[in-house]
Order: structure tokens, then C-alpha cells, then sequence
């Protein structure tokens, strides 16, 4: 089936609701309107409103009731309409979902999954263009899923749904409808904690993710360059491993994500890298990033972004070192 991210999503969902009866949705608006993005749409007429539930405006509500539910025996998906809404939950998902394994020396667990959309690039307001993953992946005990396209997407989620950990599962929102792709009609998963190779290369490594990826490949298309792109997909845990193995192959490193350059994913890659592969290196580590800077007006996003302009001259830059 053709599929875009969007679909993807959604078909993901509607097959996790077919196989396991204790899947619950629950959030804002994802019943009769399926979603602010209409990633839901259907399952409620599918599934019913014992499922399908529609809940009041309250993050920490949606995001402690699924913890409920999951310590209950269900496996509850819960969406989040805009991450930058999230911090309102951060209580929840930080010090109870991430920590009940830990705390109860994992007598119980947590299943379940917070979707929300992030990133920007779609001139949105305030609040709905946050990337918010490095204070997620701060905090032991919770899965961090970012993808990059339909098929991943698709695969993720079903993987994420037959976890017994909490899952905050990112889906960028410039990528909703960004493109389509061929994908499995039916349940497929894509493994977590495994980097995704999308192109190989001996010049260069760079490592992205989400809304970056496409930009990434296609400046590496346009100038004919041979660079390995590695496309994350799981931020936490981090592949170290795949990253380690390109770093040795090429000896430069170029690191490009959409949310602020400081103390952010970028960072930890590159840190990890100077640790364990410094004297493979035959330039400095490159980080791509938004300014440290609160997300600006819509007007202005496309100064603030990471564009290719702004990938293909770090690529110069890098390898003319």
C-alpha cells in the first residue's frame, strides 16, 4: 500500500486495536474528530467509545491515567496534540512512568505509548513546533522513537505497542504528508535501538533524524558527495554501535538535527564519539542545529530552521579540514 506518514500511523493503530483488545486510545479530540491531524480518524467508529476515548483538556490527566492503565493490564496509546503541550506531563512521565520498573525492581511495568506531534517548519504558533527529545532522553526508563518516513513510522509503533516500558513515540509533524511511500498492508515491526542506514558512504558520516533526514539526503544527492547518512530512529537507546563502526570508516562526522544546537542529542553523539573513537577522526565533530534560541514567529522559522543551505555548506566546510 502507498502510504504517508499520516496513514502510516494510522494503520498501525488500527491493527494493534484488531489484535489486542486491551489497547486503549485515549486523548483530545482523538474520537469523533480522530485527531488534530486526523491520525485516528475511523477508529472509533471501528472500536467504540470504551476504546476510542475522548478525554477533557488535561496532559497530566491523559498521561497519569494511561500510567493507571497500564499498572491495570492494558496497554494504553495516549496522543498529546502538540509536545509543547507535554511539559504539562512531565511530572508523570519522568517521575512515575519512567521510574515504576526501577521503583518496584520490576514486579511492574508500564505499557504504553505517548504520541505527539513535534518539530516545525510549518509555521505554526507557539508551543506547536517544539523538539522537545533531549529532555525525554535525559531520563532513564523511557524510549525514545523519532521517525523519518511512512514505513518506519508504521513498524515503530507496532514494536513500541508490544513493549512492557513506556514509549514517548515523536512524529514530526512537517513529515505527516510530506511524502508517500510503499509499505506492508499488514503488521510488520522495525526494531528498536537500531539505527537505519539509508545511505553508505567512505567521505563522510552524518548522523540525523526526523525532519532532517530528507533535507540531509537530499543536499548528499545534489552534491554528489559520498557520505553514510544514519538515520537514528530510536534516540534513546542510541545505536553507539553503528555510529562507531561509520565513524571509522569515513573519519569525519557531521551531526544534524532540528531542535537547539545546545546540550542536545548532537551533543551526547558527539561526546560518545570523542570518548571511544577520537583518534579515528581526521576533522573536528560538525553540529547542525537551531540557534539555543526559543522557537521564533512563523515569519522567521525559515532563519531559524536547519535548511540545506545551511547542511551543504557545513559539508564544505568539513571536508575542505
Amino acid at each position: 500500500m502507498m502510504a504517508n506518514m499520516n496513514s502510516a500511523i494510522n494503520s498501525a493503530l488500527n491493527i494493534v486495536m484488531r489484535d489486542d483488545e486491551k489497547a486503549i486510545i485515549l486523548g483530545e479530540d482523538v474520537g469523533k474528530d480522530g485527531g488534530v491531524f486526523r491520525v485516528t480518524e475511523g477508529l472509533l467508529a471501528k472500536y467504540g467509545e470504551q476504546r476510542v476515548i475522548d478525554t477533557p483538556l488535561s496532559e497530566a490527566g491523559i498521561v497519569g491515567t494511561s500510567i493507571g492503565m497500564a499498572l491495570s493490564g492494558l496497554h494504553p496509546v495516549a496522543e498529546i496534540q502538540f509536545a509543547g503541550f507535554m511539559y504539562l506531563a512531565f511530572d508523570q512521565l519522568v517521575s512515575h512512568a519512567a521510574r515504576y520498573r526501577s521503583r518496584t525492581r520490576s514486579t511492574w511495568k508500564v505499557p504504553m505509548v505517548v504520541r505527539t506531534p513535534v518539530s516545525g517548519g510549518v509555521r505554526t504558533l507557539e508551543h506547536h513546533a517544539e523538539s522537545p527529545e533531549a529532555y525525554y532522553a535525559h531520563s532513564g526508563g523511557l524510549i525514545i522513537l523519532e521517525p523519518s518516513n511512512p514505513y518506519d513510522a508504521k513498524g515503530l509503533l507496532i514494536k513500541a505497542m508490544h513493549m512492557e516500558d513506556p514509549v514517548l513515540f515523536l512524529e514530526p509533524t512537517r513529515l505527516y504528508r510530506l511524502f508517500r511511500q510503499e509499505i506492508p498492508e499488514g503488521s510488520y515491526e522495525v526494531p528498536i535501538g537500531k539505527a537505519n542506514i539509508i545511505r553508505e558512504g567512505t567521505d563522510l558520516t552524518i548522523v540525523t533524524y526526523g525532519t532532517m533526514v530528507p533535507i540531509v539526503n537530499n543536499v548528499v544527492s545534489k552534491k554528489g558527495i559520498n557520505a553514510e547518512i544514519i538515520d537514528l530512529r530510536t534516540i534513546n537507546p542510541l545505536d553507539e554501535k553503528t555510529i562507531l563502526q561509520s565513524v571509522e570508516k569515513t573519519g569525519r562526522v557531521m551531526i544534524v538535527h532540528e531542535a537547539e544546537l545546545s546540550f542536545g542529542v548532537g551533543a551526547e553523539i558527539a561526546a560518545r564519539i570523542s570518548e571511544k573513537a577520537l583518534f579515528k577522526l581526521n576533522a573536528p565533530i560538525m553540529r547542525v542545529a537551531s540557534p539555543s534560541l526559543p522557537y521564533p514567529f512563523p515569519s522567521y522559522e525559515q532563519f531559524y530552521l536547519p535548511n540545506e543551505r545551511k547542511v551543504s555548506e557545513a559539508i564544505d566546510k568539513i571536508m575542505s579540514s
